[in-house]
């Protein structure tokens, strides 16, 4: 689980990084970044029935998401003050953990964040 004050939780924060975020696609993710005035990264993750109806599978890739992100901060691979916004592609549900990851991480590296 992320900690409180690594998640966006206000509608208007993701509706913010919606709006004015850079927008940087990947093979099984698209990443929605946008610099904050915090000293810490800020996560919002969205998994849609289009990428699958079973709420089982959903929260499965949330799940392994948000431990890719708590080992990215507490690793420091991640850097400090922005609010990012991960919204996953159909193409996720059969990837293992390690691909997710790189991925992730690969999208990160385009913004040289």
């Amino acid at each position: 689980m992320l900690p409180k004050e690594n998640r966006l939780l206000k509608e208007r924060d993701f509706d913010q990084v919606h709006k004015e975020g850079k927008f940087i696609p990947g093979k099984h993710l698209v990443i929605k970044i946008l610099p904050n005035k915090l000293s810490i990264p800020r996560f919002g993750i969205i998994v849609s029935n289009k990428v699958s109806k079973k709420p089982v599978i959903r929260n499965k890739i949330k799940r392994r998401l948000r431990e890719i992100i708590r080992e990215g901060i507490k690793s420091e691979k991640i850097k400090k003050g922005f609010d990012i916004i991960v919204i996953t592609k159909p193409s996720i549900v059969n990837e293992e953990f390690g691909s997710i990851e790189r991925n992730f991480f690969d999208v990160l590296k385009r913004v040289e964040l």
